[in-house]
């Protein structure tokens, strides 16, 4: 059982940074996948970022590409994703989620097993 604690959303200006971070509990922590995805009134949830338990690969939803990076510390079960230039349309609740381990991860939602509780990100025009 892994349990995901998210922190680090708010209000910010158009062009302004954020950073999200997503503290596990469980042992295996290093050994999942993890992700984030966000979720916009009206919308269905979208893939946004992943990281493979090693850190070495790095998966990104093409909206986001340059803007946001995601990274993780295992020795803190952490993971973060670190925003700049944000936009408006960047407007959502941001879920952190666990996967076992895959060779590649996976966009889709229904492939992670355990979800944060979200963080609300708004950004003003």
């Amino acid at each position: 059982q892994v349990q995901l604690v998210e922190s680090g959303g708010g209000l910010v200006q158009a062009g302004g940074s954020l950073r999200l971070s997503c503290t596990a509990s469980g042992r295996t922590f290093s050994s999942y996948v993890m992700a984030w995805f966000r979720q916009a009134p009206g919308k269905e949830r979208e893939f946004v970022a992943a990281i493979r338990w090693s850190g070495d690969s790095t998966y990104y939803a093409e909206s986001v590409k340059g803007r946001f990076t995601v990274s993780r510390d295992n020795a803190k079960n952490t993971v973060y994703l670190q925003m700049i230039n944000l936009k408006p349309e960047d407007t959502a609740a941001y879920y952190c989620a666990a996967s076992r381990p895959a060779l590649i991860p996976s966009r889709g939602a229904s492939a992670y097993d355990y979800w944060g509780q979200g963080s609300q990100v708004t950004v003003s025009s």
